[in-house]
């Protein structure tokens, strides 16, 4: 999808590198804790932990912030937090999975509610937009660990389904349950990953001009600000001539 590659730079370059960075390492960091304290805190025994592991360190999060996150799980001092999905609808009908974990249920409720409200946006029941989209397993390589072909290859051996190739690299993707084992193959074949994880995938999208989805990136901007929230997904897309105008 034209617009989804992209989604990354342009938040990159807006000047908030530290704060994104910082608020994305709270939010593994939620992650990482729910996965020890509901499983096993050993990541070889507990995919869920294993994933959230990973994708921490694709973005870099320091290994001391992984450990200390792991031993809040195992002290029994860790909050209680709850996994909720919302779902809604933005600027021009584009459809919006909201992933939140929070200890307070109707707090969280109340302000993703109002943030949707204040950027034009609104909040729908459970299943209002899911049927728009897959729960799949994701992987994600640099355009340098090899061609379309050679990275096809890999990732039909390892048991994938699908391969999206271009210039800013090659996403995989696979089964959600299939993620740990895939991901597992894709690394021995391709070696370390840039992303591994369980990501919404569009199966219907929405067409979206400069100016919707100038409101889109102030609404999904607004929504990740919360510390309740841990991702937003949508089904937006976009020409490239729309992403570098913005």
């Amino acid at each position: 999808m034209a617009g989804h590659s992209k989604w990354a730079n342009i938040q990159h370059r807006k000047g908030r590198q530290d704060a994104v960075r910082a608020k994305l390492f709270s939010k593994f960091s939620k992650e990482i804790t729910v996965a020890a304290k509901m499983g096993d805190p050993d990541p070889d025994k507990n995919p869920r932990l294993r994933l959230a592991i990973k994708e921490a360190k694709a973005q870099s999060m320091p290994k001391d912030n992984i450990e200390r996150a792991i031993k809040k799980a195992m002290g029994g001092d860790a909050e209680d937090y709850e996994e909720i999905r919302y779902e809604g609808y933005g600027p021009n009908g584009v459809a919006i999975i909201v992933e939140a974990m929070t200890d307070n249920r109707n707090r969280t409720a109340s302000n993703v509610r109002s943030t949707f409200t204040k950027n034009g946006g609104n909040l729908g029941e459970t299943g209002s937009v899911a049927f728009m989209f897959e729960r799949k397993g994701e992987v994600t390589y640099a355009a340098s660990v090899g061609d379309a072909d050679t990275v096809m290859m890999a990732a039909l051996e390892a048991g994938a389904e699908d391969v999206e190739s271009g210039e800013d690299g090659h996403t995989i993707w696979c089964a959600d349950t299939d993620l740990s084992e895939v991901a597992s193959g894709l690394e021995g074949a391709l070696g370390e990953s840039t992303s591994t994880k369980l990501v919404w995938k569009p199966t219907t999208t929405t067409e979206m001009d400069l100016e919707s989805m100038q409101k889109l990136m102030k609404l999904i901007e607004a929504l990740e600000d919360d510390d309740d929230v841990q991702r937003v997904t949508t089904n937006f897309e976009a020409s490239d001539a729309v992403m570098e105008q913005l």
